[in-house]
């Protein structure tokens, strides 16, 4: 499959609150009763601040991709698709992978931000201009995110520039394997990150979502290991290059795995085991990422 981004028919929660302990009446040592009324009623700190910024998985063996004898079901499943998408997904074979860690979120505005500050040579205005399709940062005035897009994803990058971004934080992307493992949540084989059931408005930033462009990380419930946005927003770039035996594949450019789809996806791309390709080159509003570590 050869898609920028949603080639299947598709792309081109709640929010934080405050949490208080109620206070109840009980009998503690005159010792711990100072302590108790100096810190008073605790106030839990917004889901997305309290936890941590990444999450530790594995080490795991699993089973990854489909089984071809599926493929009859998951076409009657998704009408109108083409064998193809699906064969995509083959053969099933298990997985071993050691432990590692993975952001919780999609890489911010905000956080990329942070990283051209400290390479100037990746910044839209750097002379020359990073390569790209020439469309690299383009929602973004000199080297200023969109007003108000501090948490939204970052889009508009390049594999390279992803890549240079979590060698910079000391990571890396995460493999096709580490990322479909992480989104299945801890799920025996769900099809999508929450599940068997099919996605709703508001099981993430989908094309039913109505909102046609992304949303702030973490705005919809995360999956069981505590990942938010692994089905919609933006699709994410993995570390597995695309096997490209097409004719003119040496012309076309490196194309890499993306996975989750995005604000355009329709319910096939939010599957876990869904994959696509999308160029090195190819920014576009709809492909972001997440870093991952080897938790060594």
């Amino acid at each position: 499959m050869k898609g920028d981004g949603g080639s299947a028919k598709g792309d081109a929660g709640s929010g934080t609150r405050w949490r208080w302990l109620r206070c109840q009446p009980i009998v503690i040592p005159t010792a711990v009763l100072i302590a108790v009324l100096v810190a008073g009623c605790v106030r839990h700190r917004p889901r997305q601040e309290a936890d941590s910024e990444i999450a530790r998985l594995g080490p795991a063996s699993f089973m990854m991709g489909t089984d071809p004898s599926e493929i009859d079901q998951l076409m009657k499943r998704y009408p109108g698709l083409p064998r193809d998408v699906f064969a995509a997904e083959t053969p099933q074979h298990q997985v071993k992978l050691g432990a590692f860690y993975i952001d919780r979120h999609e890489v911010t505005n905000e956080q990329y931000r942070e990283f051209l500050v400290s390479n100037p040579s990746w910044k839209p205005t750097a002379s020359p201009p990073p390569e790209s399709n020439g469309s690299y940062l383009q929602d973004w005035s000199m080297s200023n995110y969109p007003t108000g897009e501090e948490d939204r994803p970052v889009a508009y990058i390049t594999w390279y520039s992803a890549d240079a971004y979590c060698k910079w934080r000391g990571g890396r992307l995460p493999t096709e394997a580490e990322w479909e493992f992480a989104a299945s949540g801890g799920l025996d084989r769900p099809e999508y990150p929450w599940g068997n059931l099919p996605p709703t408005p508001t099981s993430g930033n989908w094309s039913e979502t109505g909102k046609k462009k992304t949303t702030d990380v973490g705005e919809f419930d995360p999956n069981g290991y505590g990942l938010y946005d692994m089905a919609g927003n933006v699709w994410e770039y993995t570390s597995d290059r695309w096997p490209d035996t097409s004719p003119n594949a040496a012309n076309s450019g490196a194309r890499y795995v993306i996975k989750g789809g995005s604000y355009g996806a329709a319910a096939v791309n939010l599957r876990v085991r869904y994959r696509d390709s999308h160029p090195a080159l190819g920014s576009g509003p709809h492909v972001g990422f997440r870093c991952a570590k080897d938790a060594g």
